[in-house]
């Protein structure tokens, strides 16, 4: 029998291998490794069901003919294996001094062995590893296309460098029974799913752009929401990606300041929101302040609640310096927990759906890095447009606001409070809530019937 007749049977054995993967909802790759004609080692792709990153393959097919040969060198062995090696899979190979690999499909986004780079070819290794591509190579890509086929249809894909919370995580939450609305075309955040509230009439006399803070979500304005909709106006509750039902960026570095921004100012846009009261508490503030200046004739109002302009100009509250210091110290804080302290009047399971959308640190990422990102100096990203912001709220703005003020809050408490109502034009006299504390809307029903009454007078 000839050497192809050969390579093309061992093959066949690992393409039996990759239909054990494939049975196991794992990528279709399979690997043997043939020592003096018999097979030694067999391995399929196993990361998912073993949580192990380099369960690959090749690399359990090396393990099991190294413990069957009672010997981590295989310096006589042959690897077959569907696909062509990844840079981890080719360096164990070369560890373990093979004397050939065989390889199906080519890969064109991580193949190591001439596709992306060439370690077997690499001199500084050492190499003695001889490499054969493309044997059978139409039924490992086939095998491989059918896999992927269903996926890449997914009308809702998700990015590799997100993470999305399952929607059984918001199953029954309590008094949020309001559905979904995705958009995930957005020009600053392409692939990024951004989910929003959108209830009430479009045409209605009245648009309510609610925006949360960290680490709330939507499910802050639970209690604002039906007064609103109640006088016959519509709300506009979106997520920021990190939060609630968004997608979720697996990078800290991912949140800045100016890519929350634009993404607001996008939603804006391709909501074509008008008659806009802004609603805002913590960054919701600190982030949506910043937005009428670039579109005011779509601004009517702004219901500011515990929040402010993060100039760089003064320095950050000793609250908020406090909060900051203990998220770093405590990266991986209790979020019900956490709202329960400050709202005792919160159940049990409406302190766990503040919680829903963080199952773990994973998806925590908005959570650590949002307190880093507050500007507290001149040249911090943002500072500068809130400079502006400043400005225009205090020379240029031309509609109607109202504050409500959690006077238990020591983050961004009354005098933070009082220093940002300063520079409001047309600002009435602040509503006080002696037993509010940061999270102010949620005593929102008060605060929502109190407003209604003041913009649409």
């Amino acid at each position: 029998m000839n050497q192809q007749l050969i390579d093309e049977s061992f093959m066949r054995q690992a393409l039996a291998q990759a239909q054990v993967a494939l049975g196991q909802q794992e990528v279709p790759v399979g690997a043997v490794l043939v020592h003096q004609g018999q097979v030694v080692g067999r391995g399929s792709n196993a990361p998912i069901a073993s949580h192990d990153p380099t369960a690959h393959a090749e690399v359990v097919a090396l393990r099991d003919a190294a413990a069957r040969l009672g010997n981590y060198r295989l310096e006589d062995c042959t690897l077959y294996v569907t696909l062509e090696p990844c840079s981890m899979c080719a360096g164990a190979m070369l560890h373990a001094r093979l004397k050939r690999v065989v390889f199906g499909a080519a890969d064109p986004r991580t193949g190591a062995a001439g596709s992306v780079l060439d370690l077997f070819a690499h001199r500084s290794l050492n190499p003695h590893t001889q490499v054969t591509g493309g044997v059978l190579a139409e039924q490992c890509a086939q095998l491989l296309r059918n896999f992927f086929k269903p996926r890449r249809l997914n009308p809702d894909p998700l990015r590799e460098d997100a993470l999305r919370t399952p929607e059984s995580a918001f199953e029954g939450l309590p008094d949020f029974a309001w559905a979904p609305h995705y958009i995930k075309d957005l020009p600053s955040a392409p692939g990024w799913r951004v989910h929003y509230l959108d209830e009430g009439p479009q045409q209605a006399p009245l648009t309510w752009l609610c925006l949360h803070g960290n680490p709330a979500w939507s499910y802050l304005y639970r209690r604002m929401i039906p007064v609103f909709l109640q006088a016959g106006h519509r709300v506009i509750a979106p997520d920021m990606p990190g939060f609630g039902k968004s997608d979720k960026p697996k990078k800290e570095s991912q949140h800045r300041f100016a890519w929350h921004r634009q993404i607001l100012l996008d939603l804006i846009e391709r909501l074509d929101l008008q008659r806009v009261v802004l609603v805002v508490q913590d960054w919701g503030g600190i982030l949506g302040l910043t937005l009428p200046m670039a579109q005011p004739q779509r601004y009517i109002g702004l219901l500011a609640m515990n929040t402010t302009l993060a100039t760089g100009e003064q320095p950050l509250s000793a609250g908020f310096v406090a909060w900051r210091k203990w998220c770093q110290t405590q990266p991986d804080y209790d979020v019900a927990r956490l709202f329960l302290r400050g709202n005792p009047h919160l159940s049990a399971a409406e302190a766990a759906a503040y919680a829903a959308p963080f199952p773990d640190a994973g998806h925590r990422a908005a959570l650590r890095a949002f307190p880093q990102r507050v500007p507290e100096h001149p040249g911090d990203e943002g500072a500068e447009l809130s400079c502006q912001a400043l400005q225009f709220w205090r020379d240029a703005w031309q509609g109607r606001s109202l504050m409500a003020v959690g006077q238990q809050d020591p983050v961004l408490g009354e005098s933070v409070m009082q220093s940002l109502h300063a520079v409001l034009r047309n600002s009435a006299p602040p509503i006080k809530l002696p037993q509010a504390g940061h999270f102010v809307p949620e005593h929102g029903g008060e605060i929502a019937e109190a407003a209604v009454r003041h913009f649409s007078a």
